[in-house]
């Protein structure tokens, strides 16, 4: 709950942005998308379990939050166009380089002599070669895909809202899933069930977030400024 609370907040935030005409609709729904992407990997290294009645799912923690990415990229190429969704993949992605980088310039330097936390330091922040690489290559292939699948049914099936949010959501998720466990998991850990229980959940997520997606166009289209009929 505290999750959809925080997105709809994120939503409601981009989509006035967006709709007072100003040119801060593009910058708050690319930030916006970056917060989300960067949190995203911080959770990626940390397993956890989830019941699901039949069993338990095992998934990097940062399938609470990566569904969001997916809705956010929607919202960017649903008024700005699939140029601009690509735009903002490739700052987001340049945004993850430097993070990394940061993270190394800061973990490399000494320690002070009464500081007790290094060894967590470390260990919580000293990214895998594989993790970074698996995350980064995930990222620039199903992301493109979501844009790509969207703005092609948006072309052919122009009125239906739900259906080019919902299959571009499930292309990039699922694809999503299987590159990103097979390439920073396999031989490390059974990949299968990982694989399984990040396609089911960010799936799920995904689904459920499509209301929030559906409400920024409506959003967009109520009253006299709406910023579709700009940028299209």
């Amino acid at each position: 709950m505290i999750l959809f609370a925080l997105f709809t907040i994120v939503t409601y935030a981009a989509a006035r942005m967006v709709k007072s005409g100003t040119h801060f609709g593009y910058p708050a729904l690319v930030a916006f998308y970056v917060f989300y992407l960067t949190i995203s990997q911080v959770f990626a290294s940390r397993i956890v379990a989830i019941d699901a009645g039949f069993g338990q799912l095992l998934m990097p923690a940062a399938v609470v939050i990566y569904p969001f990415l997916a809705v956010i990229i929607d919202m960017i190429n649903e008024v700005y166009g699939k140029r601009m969704a690509h735009a903002a993949i490739i700052i987001a992605f340049v945004s993850q380089i430097l993070l990394v980088l940061s993270i190394v310039l800061v973990s490399i330097l000494p320690p002070a002599p009464y500081f007790m936390f290094e060894e967590a330091w470390q260990e919580i922040f000293g990214l895998s070669i594989r993790i970074v690489l698996a995350s980064w290559v995930s990222f620039l292939i199903c992301e493109n895909l979501d844009a790509y699948v969207f703005d092609f049914l948006k072309q052919r099936f122009p009125k239906r809202l739900v259906v080019r949010s919902a299959f571009s959501n499930i292309s990039n998720l699922t694809l999503d899933s299987v590159i990103f466990i097979t390439i920073a998991f396999a031989g490390i850990l059974p990949i299968i069930p990982l694989i399984i229980g990040q396609v089911i959940v960010k799936n799920l997520i995904g689904l459920v977030s499509i209301p929030w997606f559906v409400g920024y166009k409506k959003y967009l289209q109520n009253g006299r400024n709406n910023p579709l009929s700009k940028f299209q």
